[in-house]
């Protein structure tokens, strides 16, 4: 029975009820027990949830359980989700887009509300910026990043210096840099460049050939960090590498660094704000990891093996419940 024990406080009676438990020994037990478990002191585990895009999966939202939370039926190249929610996909050559495509897909309905079809071969990347335009990279005879208004007018052109004889190969996942130059990196030329939208003149090169051109080194991804450092996404070459403003490498990623070989073709990459790297393995199978995050001291901390093909690139959208800020999304 409660024991029911009388005192007072300020000349005011109160009662305090205490439950007399059995073993008052109980507490100091509990408190060893926190300082002795490694598993009441261990942060809980990293889960993500992401958009993944390919040609084989098509545009999946997958949640931080790992399951498939939302589909788009078309192969896409790039893709955002948008601040309104929206999904916008770079696609791949379709009957519907024979040059490619780029859409804006209303997320519960599935609805198209934007849509622009390519005019030469194939349409590899778009981005989200400013005034509800979006700058698109066509591939093809004349390689370009366009500016595009919702309207579908091209409002700016910038000739891109770079191969023509394999479209397909011309560029990848080319960015809108915060000084207003367009970084693009132009894989069979092994060169990473930033060029002057308004002048058309490339302003900087970065080369990823210095290992010797048969390690496939193409570049893919190029993320322009805060800090003035590129991350750079090597394809083939199964490899990530970050060079400074002079074009040196301070840190990289590849199988060696890891206790297994999960990275085959590290095509899309991105740069979390803790400063762990997400990284892509596009020609992974079924059962075989697809997204790896390590740290800067290249260890792994989460890893996606979902779905039976890899993904050509990614959003990481949030990260244990907590939202991923984007800076690209303007």
């Amino acid at each position: 029975m409660p024991k029911v024990v009388s005192t007072s406080f300020g000349n005011r009676p109160i009662l305090l009820t205490l439950l007399l438990l059995p073993a008052l020994l109980l507490v100091p037990q509990l408190s060893s027990a926190r300082l002795t478990s490694d598993e009441l002191l261990e942060e809980p585990p990293i889960v993500h949830s992401f958009l993944g895009v390919g040609h084989a999966n098509k545009a999946v939202i997958v949640g931080e359980d790992g399951t498939e939370k939302w589909r788009f039926e078309m192969p896409a190249s790039d893709g955002w989700v948008l601040q309104n929610g929206n999904v916008l996909l770079a696609l791949y050559p379709t009957d519907e887009f024979p040059g490619g495509g780029v859409v804006e897909v209303e997320r519960e309905t599935k609805k198209i509300v934007f849509q622009y079809k390519g005019q030469q071969k194939e349409i590899s990347t778009v981005q989200p910026i400013a005034g509800d335009q979006f700058l698109v990279t066509e591939l093809g005879p004349k390689p370009r990043a366009i500016v595009v208004q919702r309207s579908g007018e091209v409002v700016k052109t910038t000739a891109l210096e770079c191969q023509i004889a394999n479209a397909h190969m011309q560029t990848r996942m080319l960015r809108l840099l915060p000084n207003g130059h367009y970084i693009a990196p132009h894989l069979l030329d092994f060169a990473v460049k930033e060029y002057n939208p308004e002048t058309g003149k490339v302003v900087r090169v970065w080369m990823t050939d210095e290992r010797g051109r048969d390690k496939r080194d193409w570049p893919f991804t190029a993320i322009r960090l805060e800090n003035g450092n590129t991350v750079i996404g090597c394809t083939n070459g199964n490899r990530v590498i970050e060079i400074d403003s002079k074009g040196k490498t301070v840190w990289s990623l590849s199988n060696e660094d890891l206790e297994e070989k999960v990275i085959s073709d590290a095509c899309g990459v991105q740069r979390l704000p803790n400063g762990n790297t997400v990284v892509t393995s596009y020609h992974a199978g079924v059962g075989q990891v697809k997204l790896i995050e390590v740290t800067r001291e290249k260890k792994v901390v989460w890893s996606y093996s979902g779905m039976s093909a890899g993904f050509h690139h990614f959003q990481i959208l949030t990260t244990n419940g907590k939202p991923i800020s984007n800076n690209s999304l303007r």
